[in-house]
């Protein structure tokens, strides 16, 4: 089987997995997000599996791809909103005259409906984007210290993909027998 320059057959098999697991991945973890309230999930569920998607691109394209994909600052910024947009819902319900996160927007869900749990509804969304984007900063970190750009920086990694990585030995110390 002939494949382009730099494509062995391992990496076409992971490729074309990536390729067709990462939209189902994405959809999933949306879904657990969007109906948490009503079934099995909520933010923190679906935003993990929505963040898995970093891991899915660099398994199928590596971390270059990965890297220019995601731009770390607004993944931080949307963390950041998302944070702010939590406690900003909770507080309105001190601020009416009730609880922390008290349920005030809508009074008339319906069991089963998605928008059945009033406010904390959208307090669960905030949580699935500040989940998302802060295991997604957390993958591209660890992801991003497996790479080899520097040796130093790479003691910690085990193997490249050329050949393993000398480690450095430790220095003896003076006056031991």
């Amino acid at each position: 089987m002939r494949f382009k320059d730099g494509i062995t057959e391992r990496n076409v098999i992971v490729k074309d997995g990536a390729d067709m697991f990462l939209p189902l991945g994405i959809t999933l973890g949306l879904y657990v997000i969007l109906f948490g309230n009503i079934s099995p999930g909520g933010g923190f569920q679906g935003g993990v599996l929505v963040a898995s998607a970093v891991l899915m691109l660099y398994l199928g394209y590596g971390f270059d791809t990965v890297k220019g994909s995601l731009d770390n600052e607004v993944m931080r910024v949307l963390e950041a909103f998302s944070l702010v947009a939590y406690v900003l819902l909770g507080l309105v319900g001190v601020v009416v005259g009730f609880n922390f996160a008290f349920n005030h927007f809508f009074h008339h869900g319906q069991i089963g409906d998605l928008l059945s749990a009033e406010t904390s509804v959208f307090m669960d969304y905030a949580v699935a984007i500040n989940v998302s984007t802060g295991v997604g900063i957390l993958l591209l970190v660890m992801i991003g210290m497996l790479t080899i750009d520097n040796p130093k920086k790479a003691a910690h990694a085990a193997v490249t993909e050329d050949e393993p990585v000398a480690m450095p030995e430790p220095a003896e110390e003076e006056g031991a027998a």
